[in-house]
């Protein structure tokens, strides 16, 4: 699980980077970048088709099948349950994997989410990448982020920053069982003025 995490917040990361050299592909499909709730099924899901089934004691992930790599079989699941105390690991049917842990190892999951979930948006803060980016911050659940700049005017390379941030804020709602309708992005210069405002729920509208 925590390779499977790894992976989503690195594709993330690599998203935003990506997008960063000005690619007219990604600016023009940006749009589709939406925070995905639960059922949600368009290719700009968020969520990354993740689902979380939250029972009294225990907690099941659906994780779906581009997350888990090649060659993925039941009995490495049943490795993978084993060596982490998961009470189950599933393949279905449909290539998907369904993970069953205790809602105490769902908490520490979560603690380590949301570490990377910082550490992504700390390595934002880059000047080869985002010029005039200098610090990215969000509030507890993170569904508004907040990035700051040195300037007065939002750059075409910082503009692309919202599909990673949407990206994060869903999926670290998704892996929460809490999908979030909007993940909001806030820019504001150093004085703390707004001066740019983007929500994934208006996103291709």
């Amino acid at each position: 699980m925590k390779r499977i995490l790894a992976f989503a917040l690195s594709a993330v990361l690599l998203l935003s980077l990506a997008a960063c050299g000005g690619d007219n592909a990604a600016q023009n499909n940006g749009g589709n970048a939406q925070a995905g709730g639960e059922n949600s099924t368009g290719e700009g899901d968020s969520s990354g088709g993740v689902e979380v089934d939250e029972g009294l004691l225990t907690v099941e992930i659906t994780v779906p099948a581009e997350f888990l790599g090649e060659g993925i079989t039941q009995e490495s699941l049943d490795q993978t349950a084993a060596e982490n105390g998961y009470v189950s690991a599933v393949l279905n049917d449909d290539g998907s994997a369904t993970y069953t842990m205790t809602k105490r190892q769902h908490e520490e999951l979560m603690a380590e989410m949301r570490s990377g979930v910082e550490d992504a948006m700390a390595e934002m803060v880059d000047p080869e990448s985002f010029p005039t980016i200098t610090s990215v911050t969000a509030n507890d659940d993170y569904t508004e982020f907040t990035i700051e700049l040195n300037a007065d005017e939002v750059g075409l390379t910082e503009s692309f920053a919202v599909l990673g941030l949407y990206m994060l804020g869903g999926m670290y709602n998704a892996f929460n069982g809490t999908p979030a309708d909007d993940i909001a992005v806030l820019y504001v210069n150093a004085n703390g003025d707004v001066i740019e405002e983007a929500h994934s729920s208006e996103a291709g509208n």
